[in-house]
């Protein structure tokens, strides 16, 4: 059964579990593991993190600046191991970006305050490194393994990072700012000190001006073993999306025109499948790409709200939306070939109402398990019984 983690306005964190396999007639179980009504929108939930190893581990990014990590024990109870703040966020900015790895949390905000939070062992206190990146963020994302980090913003190109060197302390040698040699600037952009691959704006329109940079979300597409060698899909004002290979160069190797058909891109998720990505806009679509030709393959009905944030499984999607309804979508098996005929398309398969706003919804990291077909089953009980018979006849 498929569960999903959320966070809303008010910071409860709720989770929903959908059991497709259900005779009831309500199948989505909606559970609070954190009541947060007390404290009210000063403590709402921005980000959500899950880190599933040993223990579970969920951190959560608070509207007032602070950071949580709760322990998920086995009966769904949020155990409070340690919260700190971050100093230098101030009221009208937020979390962009939080992620979970071992036992160090990293949390990124729309200025720039880049901070990566060390759990002891014992649980017993919290030591912290910082780091600067420019402002004006829109979102950051860690790689799979966690060597390096993305971004990008409001005027801000997206950026690769390698993670250790990123806080490393500055040297008297490192340049000061992005430009150190003014001689040089129009041969090469100095790269700041832990970066390790900007890109370049595309080139300028039919008219000869220059486009506008608005990178509103990111994602990694797939694990690498180097840390200059990603693949990574952007999300733009302008409604495109955008694929970069840093291998080949600083421009995209993939440029998908009219995506967002409202607003732009509002979020993008990368499916199980090698080629499959979620997007939705600032609208009510929430659509499955196909990034081999940057097409639509079908988009979901029933949405009255913008899908502010997208969680996906390997079998079932989640958004969370801004008329205050989680929804549990299904995923249909991706075409092998482009341009292959689809014989059914993904649909909303339930609706959760939450009372408030939700922002936003992460996959509990739990492997699916596929309900057992009763006549399959009794199938194999057949099978079982004649070997079984076949081997006492061959004592006899």
């Amino acid at each position: 059964m498929p569960r999903f983690l959320v966070g809303d306005e008010l910071g409860n964190i709720k989770s929903v579990g959908y059991n497709p396999a259900s005779q009831e007639e309500i199948k989505p179980v909606l559970k609070t593991l954190h009541d947060g009504t007390v404290t009210g929108r000063s403590k709402g939930i921005q980000k959500l993190a899950l880190n599933a190893g040993e223990k579970t581990l969920l951190s959560a990014a608070h509207a007032d600046g602070a950071v949580s990590i709760f322990s998920l024990n086995e009966d769904d109870q949020l155990e409070l191991l340690q919260e700190w703040k971050e100093t230098r966020i101030k009221s009208d900015q937020s979390f962009i970006g939080l992620a979970a790895s071992g036992s160090s949390v990293f949390s990124c905000t729309t200025n720039g305050a880049l901070l990566m939070s060390i759990l002891k062992d014992d649980n017993s206190g919290v030591s912290h490194k910082l780091a600067a990146l420019p402002s004006r963020l829109w979102d950051w994302r860690l790689s799979y393994d966690r060597q390096t980090f993305a971004y990008g913003g409001d005027e801000v190109e997206v950026s690769l990072w390698d993670t250790e060197r990123a806080f490393d302390p500055p040297s008297e040698s490192s340049p000061k700012g992005p430009l150190a040699n003014s001689k040089k600037r129009k041969q090469s952009v100095t790269l700041f000190p832990g970066e390790v691959w900007r890109a370049r704006n595309v080139p300028n329109d039919f008219l000869g001006l220059r486009q506008p940079v608005h990178n509103t979300c990111l994602t990694y597409l797939s694990p690498s073993t180097s840390a200059s060698q990603q693949h990574l899909l952007t999300g733009t004002r302008l409604g495109d999306m955008r694929r970069y290979d840093t291998r080949a160069g600083r421009r995209p190797v993939a440029v998908f025109k009219g995506i967002g058909k409202v607003g732009g891109v509002k979020s993008v998720e990368k499916g199980s499948s090698e080629h499959e990505t979620f997007v939705s806009d600032y609208g009510s679509n929430v659509y499955t790409v196909d990034l081999r030709s940057g097409s639509i393959l079908y988009g979901y009905k029933g949405l009255s709200g913008t899908a502010i944030s997208l969680a996906a499984s390997p079998t079932h999607l989640a958004s969370a939306s801004i008329d205050r309804y989680i929804r549990i979508h299904s995923i249909v098996q991706f075409p092998d070939k482009v341009g292959q005929h689809l014989d059914k398309k993904g649909t909303v398969l339930e609706r959760v109402f939450m009372t408030t706003i939700p922002t936003v919804v992460v996959w509990d990291q739990e492997q699916d398990t596929l309900p057992v077909n009763e006549d399959e089953q009794e199938g194999e009980d057949v099978w079982k019984d004649m070997k079984n018979a076949v081997e006492d006849d061959e004592k006899a």
